[in-house]
């Protein structure tokens, strides 16, 4: 098959695990013949995993790091490979390591793949043993990790904000465009069913291509309620995120809790923040410069976003 796109990305463990599992199953268990009870460790919920996704955001590959510096459950499924995938799985993986500040990883080596991780650096260790029946090379890769950067300090934050009140759906218009705006790489939605009215405003779209198109590696990531809802008739966001998949993240709450949450909000990464108590009406509270409440709003959509499971039910549409 060939992957005209595909992105690496980090994956929540619990969230992604059908992804996760659907890859490392159809490479070692069935190719391989790796029992399953082998494949899946006691290690797994405590690693770094991340995983490869097409345009059509189905899983193709995956890769973790144990916290002890080890690369492993290396997997791109058969009909994905030679297309520069694992390679790109591996050095997400080692700047992750880097990240952590290691100065080293380690890996069990196929034999039969020993010269794809020789050309990144690898070391061979050892001598050649065996592991779920399939002989293997330990190899070490020294690694650099990340200093603190010479570069001047950042600019201060900018000025507080008083927080202001917002009444009608203009107000909450200008508001939401303003916060977009002003966004440097991420943007996180909460809304119960991505409004029509107000996500689905050309104005609003274009706002958010452009901020997709221009931030460099941003992302919108937006927590959608009702998906069945946004399903039941076209909407210009949607057909945004199918066009532009690694730059918006969809995902919907599995716990009852967080589906009968009864507010809408929106955060930028530039302490800007946007608070409906009631979902169903356009009024509120927002500020573009207060970091103490987008603080408190961001963990929280980042506790939801970690119980979130991804919006499958889009995968139709090409997200």
């Amino acid at each position: 098959m060939n992957i005209a796109e595909f992105r690496v990305e980090p994956a929540n463990y619990q969230a992604d695990f059908d992804d996760l599992r659907a890859v490392r199953v159809a490479v070692f268990v069935n190719e391989q013949y790796i029992p399953q009870e082998v494949e899946f460790d006691s290690v797994d919920p405590d690693c770094h995993h991340f995983v490869a996704r097409d345009n059509q955001n189905r899983a193709i590959g995956t890769g973790r790091l144990t916290s002890d510096g080890k690369i492993g459950r290396m997997a791109v499924l058969q009909t994905c490979r030679g297309q520069g995938i694992g390679e790109a799985l591996l050095l997400n993986l080692i700047n992750k390591a880097r990240k952590l500040g290691r100065t080293s990883v380690f890996l069990n080596a196929q034999t039969d793949v020993l010269g794809f991780y020789e050309k990144f650096g690898f070391i061979r260790e050892g001598d050649i043993f065996t592991e779920a029946n399939i002989p293997h090379q330990r190899m070490r890769l020294q690694i650099e990790p990340i200093t603190k950067s010479s570069r001047p300090a950042p600019k201060p934050r900018d000025a507080l904000v008083e927080i202001a009140e917002f009444k009608t759906l203009e107000g909450t218009v200008s508001a939401t465009l303003e916060l977009i705006t002003k966004a440097r790489r991420q943007i996180c939605i909460y809304s119960p069913d991505l409004e029509y009215v107000l996500y689905g405003r050309l104005d609003i779209g274009e706002a958010l291509k452009k901020f997709a198109i221009n931030s460099s590696g941003g992302n919108v990531l937006i927590i959608i309620q009702d998906t069945l809802a946004v399903r039941s008739h076209p909407h210009p966001l949607i057909d945004l995120a199918q066009r532009l998949p690694s730059a918006f993240l969809l995902r919907t709450p599995i716990e009852s809790d967080d589906l009968q949450y009864p507010s809408a909000y929106l955060t930028n990464d530039r302490d800007g923040y946007l608070f409906r108590q009631q979902s169903s009406q356009y009024r509120g509270v927002w500020s573009p410069t207060m970091p103490s409440r987008n603080r408190q709003l961001s963990e929280e959509f980042e506790r939801v976003w970690q119980r979130c499971r991804p919006c499958a039910e889009f995968r139709a549409l090409g997200l």
